[in-house]
């Protein structure tokens, strides 16, 4: 590919992606992903602050879906429905891509630096869903554990969809895992 075509970001996702699935990501290094993608590492740098930010750039695209659906949910929701709505919003965003997330989760489980990375991301979001919460006027500790919660069946419902071959959609599986936690709760 020459350097000049389009969608440079997506051609270094998928260099990147790939050099860590064939090397690993400590191996890897920027001007391989950029070598790979047909581009320079300045053009790298133009989309990406380092390596790790090719697996983390729609991070904060998503909370601020989670966020923007949570706060025009009804009033009536209750507050862990209403968790569930938002993230199950972001699910549909995710499954239009489950190859990568599947990919991106095997390079991210191989690496210690990557995974701390990943619960930075996920405790960002819970922080943004209970600062949501709150302002929408749900009282602590009410915000902070529907918030938590919410999270928890994120990652519950996420690791089952990218290791499950069912073909049960992401946010079905957020669901699901919700139902169970009620389930688990109420002592069934």
């Amino acid at each position: 590919m020459g350097r000049w075509e389009p969608d440079a970001r997506g051609r270094l996702e998928q260099a990147a992606l790939a050099l860590y699935g064939e090397r690993g990501y400590e191996q890897t290094t920027v001007a391989e992903i950029a070598a790979r993608a047909g581009l320079t590492e300045r053009t790298f740098f133009r989309h990406f602050a380092d390596k790790r930010e090719v697996l983390f750039a729609g991070s904060g695209a998503l909370r601020d879906l989670i966020v923007s659906t949570l706060a025009s949910s009804p009033d009536s929701a209750a507050p862990i429905e209403a968790v569930a709505t938002a993230l199950q919003a972001a699910g549909a965003v995710l499954q239009e891509r489950r190859e990568y997330a599947q990919q991106r989760q095997s390079v991210i489980a191989a690496n210690a630096e990557l995974r701390e990375r990943e619960l930075i991301k996920l405790a960002s979001w819970a922080a943004a869903l209970s600062d949501t919460l709150r302002r929408r006027g749900v009282t602590e500790p009410a915000a902070s554990l529907a918030a938590e919660a919410g999270i928890a069946v994120f990652r519950i419902a996420f690791e089952r969809w990218i290791n499950e071959s069912t073909g049960n959609d992401l946010p079905h599986l957020i669901r699901d895992s919700l139902d169970e936690l009620k389930a688990v709760t109420a002592g069934k």
